[in-house]
């Protein structure tokens, strides 16, 4: 594979980390800044990435290629962009990837849970080349290419999610959806993607957060029903928190499991309940990401962005994105696995880890963590995934303490 001359830098330089020394920093549209906007976080790695150019005329001249983005291709280059995944500029080079699948930690030692990478099957593109980055006919972002190489994905897979195995929508993701090799590149961005449903920046909604209070964020990619809601308005009371802390509920809205209910409708669910709620200490906003179900590792990568986007703490949950064997059923992950990763990373990462707590709904007293139930004697009711889509495919009455009705209105206009 042959390299152009002005590409013989080292390998680490070649996506240029935003906490890298000016002298290794070229690029005249690239802006960083430590950010002084009153918020408990700053940004991973100390500075805000953003990669937007007011000069996009000049940045498509210099392209000899243009690329489609596949969809979670789109969610990775918003998020190089905007700054959400900070201090990254651009996709992996060879040597970052590695050191990431390998150590979990970039090759400066700033820990990072997941790699960063275009991929392609695509023979004539080569180090050097500059590829116009669009959706449709929307110019999105340029990329110059800086290297190409073969990844070791049953590595990455086993590291990554824990298993090489198919049966894991991770692992089968990165061996049928992903192409032969990956390409590190330097990312100049022109126009966020236009969606259904506004994904507001980093900037954006850090200047939405309170200064001087811990911001606590709660992830998911399912509609939010009642058990979720009082999941993370009483997960203000942890003990770690701060007074008059508040919520980020940041549903991520781009590609998962195969049968998980789409973006756009998953964010009418929360739009609705945004106004039913109408809470002044939960603050909503979405995230153009791409779940891997990686379990352990995807706890550090949802919790290293959420500080970029302000967030002190992380509610993680049972099993966070975790998955089940397509063949046995099996879990992937242990049901704490991802928390106790995240606790022992807490301090190194900069994220308060905020376990949630194990809510069960009660005919007496309502909703009251499990072991307060036991203790009790308390009778519990449950309503299983499988019956609760059964009863809305039917049209039978849901339950209020299971799901709010706008939500249930919502999904039954979409099933």
């Amino acid at each position: 594979m042959k390299f152009s001359l002005f590409l013989l830098l080292p390998a680490v330089q070649a996506f240029a980390p935003a906490f890298q020394s000016r002298a290794t920093r070229s690029s005249p549209v690239l802006s960083m800044s430590a950010v002084s906007d009153g918020l408990l976080a700053e940004p991973h790695g100390g500075v805000l990435v953003d990669l937007m150019t007011e000069d996009a005329k000049g940045a498509v001249a210099k392209c000899n290629k243009e690329i489609q983005l596949q969809p979670r291709q789109l969610c990775d280059v918003e998020l190089l962009m905007n700054g959400g995944f900070s201090p990254l500029t651009g996709f992996m080079d060879e040597t970052t990837y590695k050191s990431v699948v390998e150590n979990m930690a970039l090759p400066s030692g700033l820990i990072m849970g997941l790699p960063v990478i275009f991929d392609t099957d695509d023979e004539s593109l080569q180090p050097g080349d500059v590829a116009l980055l669009k959706d449709g006919d929307r110019e999105i972002a340029t990329v110059e290419f800086t290297d190409k190489f073969l990844p070791d994905k049953p590595l990455e897979c086993l590291n990554c999610y824990g298993t090489s195995q198919i049966e894991h929508p991770g692992s089968l993701m990165v061996a049928t959806e992903r192409g032969k090799y990956y390409m590190g590149g330097k990312i100049t961005g022109l126009n966020l993607p236009i969606r259904d449903f506004v994904c507001q920046t980093p900037k954006e909604v850090r200047a939405m957060l309170p200064a001087g209070k811990d911001v606590v964020a709660f992830q998911c990619r399912n509609p939010v029903h009642r058990a979720h809601y009082e999941l993370f308005t009483r997960a203000l009371d942890a003990p770690n928190l701060g007074e008059d802390s508040v919520v980020l509920v940041h549903p991520t809205c781009g590609p998962t499991q195969a049968d998980d209910i789409p973006g756009t409708v998953r964010y009418q669910t929360y739009e609705v309940l945004k106004e039913e709620t109408k809470n002044p200490r939960t603050i909503w906003a979405y995230l153009p990401y791409s779940m891997h179900m990686a379990g352990p590792r995807e706890a550090i990568q949802h919790s290293m962005i959420r500080k970029n986007f302000g967030c002190t703490a992380f509610i993680i949950g049972r099993d966070m994105a975790g998955s089940k064997s397509s063949v046995t059923g099996d879990d992937f992950y242990g049901a704490y696995d991802a928390q106790d990763l995240l606790k022992e990373k807490s301090a190194e990462l900069g994220v308060k880890a905020v376990p949630s707590l194990n809510l069960v709904y009660t005919e007496e007293e309502g909703y009251v963590t499990a072991d307060e139930a036991e203790a009790k004697g308390l009778t519990k009711k449950t309503l299983s995934g499988t019956k609760f889509r059964k009863a809305l495919r039917a049209g039978e009455d849901i339950p209020e303490w299971f799901a709010f009705k706008s939500v249930v209105k919502v999904l039954r206009e979409n099933m």
